[in-house]
C-alpha cells in the first residue's frame, strides 16, 4: 500500500474533489490532531484513506541528549535500517529548531573524514521516509509549529545521489495544504554532485544548496574526497553559476578545516577566490574528531588566522561550532551499523 507521505496535494485533488482533498492533506500533515497514529477525520474519509494509503512512520528507537540541548534520534525504517537524524533547537528570540536529516543509509562518497563514509551506501531512502523523518521527529520533540523549523539535508548520505527522492520529498514538505516548509528554509548540502546540482536548479521546487569544498585544490580534494576525481573544482563553480538564485539567497559554502592538510595561509587566499564570485555565505568547521579519524582538529589560533585571511579578503565567514559532539551528534559523527545491509555500493553510481 502507498505511503500516504509520498503524495502531492496535486495527486490527492486527482482521487477526491478539490475541497475534500484540501481538508484531507491539512489533516494529514496536522501530526497535533492524530490518533492512533493516523489523522482524525469523517467516517467516509477514514474509510478512502484506510483503503488507498498507509500511515507508518519511521520508529524512534532512541533519543540522545547532548549538554548543549541538541538531540540525536536513531530511527528505524520498515526493513529494519537504522538512520540518524539531529534535533537543534535554537535560542534566538523567535525559537526556532533545526532539523538535520539522512537522505541515504550509509554514504558511497568515501570522503576520508567523515565516519559515516565507513558504512558504505546501504541504499537511498524513498521520499516517503524522508518526510517520514521530518514528522516522527516533529511529532517526538516538536515544534507543532512547522513554520518555526529549518530542515539541513547534512545527516547520512550525499542528497544529490538520491536526487529525485529528495526533490519530491522537499516538494511535499513545502506544500501549502501540508507542512507548509518553505524551500527557502531547506538546505541540500552535496559534496560535489555535478549533474545533482544541474538537476537541482532545473527543479520547479528548489531547496538552497551548499557546497562542501574542503580543499582548495583539485589534487588536495581528490586526497580526502573522491567525488573530485570526476569533478573538478571548475566543475562545480561553472555548475553553480547555472544555479538562479532568489531575492536574498545565498549559496553556502562549507569548508571542514583539518590540521595540517588544508588549514594554509595559501588555501585560505585560494578559498576566497573560489567562492567571492558568488552570493555566500561560507561555514569553515573545525574538525569533529571519531574514534579511528585519520586526521586532527585545527588549533584555535590555526583557525582564527584562517578566518581572518578569508574575511580581509571580502569573505562572509562562519565559523560552525558543530553541536551534539558529546553525542556524536556533530558534522561528519553520524554513523549506524545497519540491522539489514545491502551490497556496499561505492562510487560507480556518482551520475546517478
Amino acid at each position: 500500500m502507498r505511503s500516504a507521505f509520498d503524495l502531492t496535494f496535486d495527486e490527492l485533488v486527482a482521487l477526491r474533489p478539490p475541497n475534500d482533498a484540501r481538508y484531507l492533506y491539512r489533516k494529514l500533515f496536522n501530526f497535533s490532531d492524530w490518533a492512533e497514529g493516523r489523522p482524525v477525520v469523517g467516517k467516509e474519509s477514514t474509510v478512502f484513506l484506510s483503503e488507498h494509503f498507509d500511515f507508518a512512520l519511521p520508529e524512534i528507537t532512541e533519543v540522545r541528549r547532548s549538554e548543549d540541548g541538541s538531540s540525536k534520534l536513531l530511527l528505524r525504517l520498515a526493513d529494519g535500517n537504522v538512520i540518524e537524524a539531529v534535533h537543534m533547537p535554537r535560542a534566538v528570540k523567535n525559537p526556532r529548531v533545526t532539523l538535520c536529516l539522512s537522505s541515504q543509509v550509509g554514504c558511497a562518497m568515501g570522503c576520508t573524514f567523515c565516519h559515516t563514509a565507513t558504512m558504505g551506501l546501504v541504499r537511498n531512502l524513498t521520499a516517503s521516509e524522508i518526510v517520514g523523518q521530518v514528522l516522527a521527529i516533529l511529532r517526538a520533540l516538536g515544534p507543532i509549529d512547522s513554520g518555526r523549523v529549518t530542515l539541513v539535508f547534512m545527516g547520512m548520505g550525499e542528497p544529490l545521489h538520491n536526487v529525485e527522492a529528495v526533490l519530491r520529498a522537499v516538494a511535499i514538505m513545502s506544500e501549502e495544504a501540508g507542512l507548509r516548509i518553505s524551500p527557502q528554509r531547506i538546505t541540500v548540502s552535496t559534496s560535489g554532485l555535478v549533474p545533482g546540482i544541474e538537476r537541482m536548479a532545473s527543479a520547479p521546487v528548489r531547496p538552497c544548496l551548499a557546497i562542501s569544498v574542503n580543499a582548495t585544490t583539485d589534487e588536495a580534494r581528490a586526497r580526502t574526497m573522491p567525488v573530485a576525481k570526476k569533478y573538478s573544482l571548475q566543475d562545480l563553480t561553472t555548475a553553480v553559476k547555472r544555479l538562479t538564485l532568489r531575492p536574498h539567497e545565498k549559496v553556502t559554502f562549507e569548508y571542514v578545516l583539518l590540521r595540517g592538510e588544508n588549514d594554509t595561509v595559501e588555501d585560505a587566499e585560494r578559498l576566497a577566490e573560489i567562492v567571492r564570485p558568488f552570493r555566500h555565505n561560507l561555514n569553515v568547521i573545525p574538525y569533529n574528531v571519531y574514534e579511528g579519524a585519520l586526521f586532527a582538529a585545527p588549533e584555535e589560533d590555526a583557525l582564527q588566522l584562517f578566518v581572518k585571511r578569508l574575511q580581509d579578503r571580502g569573505c562572509l565567514v562562519t565559523v560552525r561550532r558543530s553541536r551534539g559532539r558529546d553525542v556524536a551528534a556533530a558534522c561528519g559523527q553520524l554513523v549506524q551499523e545497519a540491522t539489514v545491509r545491502a551490497p556496499r555500493r561505492g562510487l560507480r553510481n556518482l551520475s546517478a
